[in-house]
């Protein structure tokens, strides 16, 4: 790879000025260290002080606490109840049932939520774990073959790939190159097996880049940067025509493309779209969602020197002055998509060719069962908000623990919340199946609406949350399923999802419908999102409650079944009649009259 150093007719594009108070953290971090090792040992408190507050997530955490209860602990002169929401790294989602059962086993006993949450980047999470359980976590976690490593903080995080793997050699190989570039762009800092793991190697690969480190006398971040990147960054590696990765949420992106002739069905290369985003802040209309765009095509044997080009293009270019703005989509629009690619190949090495033709069609999970490649079978259940946990009347955790004792493949979590059963013989589906159905993991009556719906998990833990999401999500459903009745289409579905903020984990900016939570029970309404994904919806209401908010929707939804084209979705349908106009270029058309 060329140097990494800026040219110097790109110097002027350096956003100057006082920096962020994240950059003096990562600075004194001592490479992510900071003091945590010393606030783990402290009785006082339940949390992290000062900085560590911050630090922790490099290590794949959020300092939480339980709102619900927070005004009646202060007036008990308590402190909040603090814990930990842990995210664990799973590039593409791929876990063992040993494994599994682990960690249905720790968040058992060690989690005040008893819960896995599934998450939208294609992971799972543990919730509500106290200080005290914070260090056998991980080294449980270690134990098992998985970390947490950058699945938070100002780095690349979970490598999101299109579920299915097994569905076709093309998945497969997908699949491996999602791992590999997971690990490519790790830290290479030792503070996590310092903190966590009293110094233990994790595994080869982190064993490598301590040895880099030692034998150059200090540890070097040669792709994140002494300071790390100026703010999240989030990658994927997409199927074609399959979305369900959802790409534009996301800064960098790798669409495989398959060969022709002798090379058919084999991945000979990858598409690379850059500069997707979806948070924005209320109230600033400097930030914006933004879809990704395509820097042309690149051979396999490019892929990790393009990815780290982008990571390091980003990270010495990324406004570290403003962190509302230091996203990487803010890069392109502020520099030019020339110049980011431009630079992009001058450290990479590489030229981009023309992008290879590609379509998205789908976006949701195929749920039930599907055959693979290699004779066997994947099982796809629809697991409501991705929250297993044992309800009442679906005990959804004691099921998959079930099936986990007697599966022999693997479980494969999906960026949209769900779990497959993947690798299932013909001869055990039937057994496996009837597990599923005991045990409500299988739930015949669940509608198409209810599957093509999502929440972030927000209140009560979530320190941003405005609004409500994950509890209020099966209700709202159920209204919408009562609409889509009402006007005589109950099997049709709208892309529906809610965040509890503008913060964009729900990824309602690329829902046909997005509740985008504002205040208590308020939430502003965004239509005109597509059903592959490509499409940002625009603000149609603002500051709604429940009822004005399903008003509306009854009334749009009436107008769509009256007057739409054959086959036409509901947002597309607002986009087409004027009901909002379409969102070209997110920077000029978001918040346009």
């Amino acid at each position: 790879m060329s140097s990494n150093q800026l040219p110097a007719e790109l110097q002027d594009l350096v956003v100057t000025g006082k920096l962020a108070d994240n950059e003096r953290i990562k600075g004194q971090s001592q490479q992510l260290r900071g003091t945590i090792a010393s606030d783990l040992t402290d009785p006082v408190s339940g949390g992290f002080t000062s900085d560590n507050f911050q630090l922790i997530r490099f290590h794949g955490m959020y300092q939480q606490d339980d709102r619900d209860i927070r005004a009646e602990r202060a007036e008990q002169k308590l402190e909040p109840l603090h814990t930990v929401m842990l995210r664990a790294r799973l590039p593409g989602g791929v876990i063992t049932p040993k494994q599994w059962l682990a960690i249905d086993d720790f968040a058992k006993h060690s989690s005040h939520a008893g819960s896995i949450r599934l998450t939208t980047r294609q992971t799972f999470q543990f919730h509500g774990v106290l200080k005290r359980d914070i260090k056998t976590m991980h080294q449980m976690l270690n134990r098992i073959g998985i970390d947490s490593i950058a699945t938070a903080g100002d780095v690349n995080r979970n490598v999101l790939c299109t579920s299915n793997p097994e569905q076709s050699e093309l998945h497969s190989q997908a699949y491996e190159w999602a791992k590999k570039i997971s690990e490519h762009l790790l830290p290479h800092t030792r503070a996590y097996a310092e903190i966590w793991l009293d110094g233990e190697k994790i595994e080869s690969t982190e064993s490598d880049r301590a040895t880099t480190a030692e034998a150059s006398g200090a540890e070097v971040e040669p792709i994140l940067g002494q300071t790390y990147l100026p703010r999240k960054f989030k990658t994927t590696v997409v199927v074609p025509p399959h979305n369900d990765v959802d790409l534009h949420a996301n800064d960098l992106n790798f669409v495989a493309i398959a060969g022709s002739g002798e090379q058919a069905g084999q991945l000979v290369g990858f598409n690379v779209l850059v500069g997707g985003g979806l948070a924005m802040t209320h109230g600033d209309q400097a930030t914006y969602p933004r879809t990704a765009d395509n820097l042309g095509f690149v051979p396999l044997k490019h892929t990790l020197a393009v990815a780290a080009a982008v990571v390091s293009t980003q990270r010495d270019l990324g406004n570290r002055v403003n962190r509302k703005n230091a996203k990487t989509k803010y890069t392109i629009d502020r520099i030019g998509l020339a110049v980011f690619k431009q630079e992009v190949e001058r450290r990479a090495e590489v030229t981009f060719a023309a992008a290879a033709p590609f379509e998205l069609t789908h976006r949701g999970d195929a749920f039930g069962w599907t055959a693979g490649i290699d004779g066997k079978h994947n099982l796809t259940l629809f697991i409501e908000n991705g929250r297993v946990f044992d309800f009442v009347d679906k005990p959804l955790k004691t099921g998959m623990a079930a099936i986990a004792q007697i599966h022999k493949g693997e479980f494969r979590l999906t960026a949209n919340q769900n779990l497959i059963v993947a690798g299932v013989a013909e001869r055990d589906k039937a057994v496996i199946e009837q597990l599923a159905r005991q045990h409500g993991l299988i739930n015949d009556s669940h509608s198409n609406q209810r599957k093509s719906a999502m929440a972030c998990v927000s209140l009560p833990t979530c320190p941003l949350a405005m609004a409500e999401a994950e509890r209020v999500l099966p209700s709202y459903v159920d209204r919408l399923e009562a609409l889509l009745a009402k006007h005589q289409v109950p099997e049709e579905a709208i892309i529906f999802r809610i965040t509890g903020c503008p913060n964009g984990c729900g990824r309602a900016m690329l829902a046909e419908v997005g509740l985008v939570g504002k205040g208590p029970g308020k939430y502003n309404l965004h239509l005109g999102g597509n059903h592959n994904g490509s499409r940002i919806p625009k603000l149609y209401r603002g500051n709604l409650d429940e009822q004005a908010l399903f008003a509306e929707l009854d009334s749009l939804i009436g107008r769509w079944v009256a007057e739409r084209q054959p086959e036409e979705r509901f947002g597309d349908f607002v986009v087409r009649v004027g009901i909002i106009a379409a969102v070209v270029v997110p920077k000029d058309d978001f918040y346009a009259a």
